[in-house]
C-alpha cells in the first residue's frame, strides 16, 4: 500500500440527531466494506454546496432528512484506502442535521445498518479519534 503525496481531498458528512424522552440521540451507520460504525459522508457534486452535499449523503445512506446547520460542527481526517491500494488523505466537514423525516426506504438501505444511540455511546463506537471527539462534544 502506497501513501498519497497529494493534499487531502474534501468530503462532507452529516451528524443526524433527534430529541427523545431519554435525551439526545445520534444516528450511526455501518460503512459499506468494513462494517465499522461511521456517520453518513461522501464526495460533493459539481455546483453543490457543502451543506447540501452532507444532507444528500444523509438521505442516500440513512433515509433521514431535516434541518441542517449551515456552519460545520467541525472537521476530522482519515485515510481512505482506494481500490488501487493507495491511501488517500481525506478531510471531512461535519454538519449537524436535526432529523425531521425518517423514510422507510432509501437508496442504501440494503447495504447499511442504522443505529440510534446516545452521544456518549456513539463516541465510543467510531474509530477515528477526531470524529470521536467531535461527537463527544456535540450539544444541540
Amino acid at each position: 500500500m502506497g501513501k498519497s503525496r497529494r493534499g487531502p481531498r474534501q468530503q462532507f458528512a452529516a451528524l443526524p440527531w433527534r430529541r427523545t424522552e431519554a435525551g439526545v440521540e445520534v444516528l450511526l451507520i455501518t460503512s459499506r466494506e468494513t462494517r465499522r460504525w461511521v456517520i453518513p459522508k461522501g464526495w460533493g457534486k459539481k455546483g453543490e454546496s457543502a451543506s447540501i452535499a452532507a444532507a444528500r449523503e444523509a438521505l442516500e445512506e440513512t433515509g433521514v432528512g431535516g434541518r441542517l446547520d449551515a456552519t460545520p460542527l467541525g472537521h476530522y481526517r482519515y485515510q481512505k484506502q482506494l481500490k488501487s491500494g493507495r491511501l488517500q488523505r481525506v478531510r471531512v466537514a461535519v454538519y449537524a442535521l436535526e432529523v425531521v423525516h425518517e423514510h422507510e426506504d432509501w437508496p442504501e438501505k440494503a447495504i447499511r445498518e442504522k443505529f440510534w444511540t446516545t452521544i456518549a455511546e456513539a463516541a465510543t463506537l467510531v474509530d477515528e479519534p477526531e470524529l470521536r471527539a467531535l461527537i463527544a462534544g456535540f450539544s444541540p
